[in-house]
């Protein structure tokens, strides 16, 4: 069963818990916290994600409440491409076009039915190459 990466800050751990459910049937769900609605930071669990998805060349889904701050924290790692998204439209183009390696999300802003949508989704695109490969590799260098 392929792993797959889970995280989130306190403002996007209910939603976080409903993935992880949600996804247990299909993909072995490592969670990397955090473990309540205790207030934390959340670039603390973007670097976890970061550094597990790159190390193990998974796949990986970070959340806090807007998904801004984790898509800036993760996206500081290179080999890592976090790709925002708010529609299933972002999620297929997100992996599409970018080969999106973590999917993040915004646990304050959407349906959990929206959230499921784009997880399946992204998870469901295949990456297209072509002209786009080169794209992604110039995103992979420093």
């Amino acid at each position: 069963m392929e792993k797959l990466y889970i995280a989130s800050d306190h403002a996007a751990f209910e939603q976080k818990e409903i993935l992880k459910s949600y996804l247990a049937s299909r993909f072995e769900v490592i969670d990397l916290g955090t473990d309540s609605t205790d207030s934390v930071h959340y670039p603390e669990f973007g670097k976890k994600i970061a550094k597990a998805v790159l190390e193990s060349k998974g796949r990986g889904i970070a959340m806090c409440g807007s998904g801004i701050g984790i898509s800036i924290q993760v996206n500081r790692y290179q080999g890592i491409r976090g790709g925002l998204c708010n529609d299933v439209n972002d999620a297929k183009m997100t992996k599409l076009h970018n080969n999106a390696n973590i999917l993040c999300l915004a646990g304050r802003k959407h349906s959990d039915q929206l959230l499921k949508d784009m997880v399946d989704t992204w998870l469901e695109t295949e990456f297209e190459g072509g002209r786009h490969q080169s794209r992604v590799e110039m995103l992979d260098q420093l």
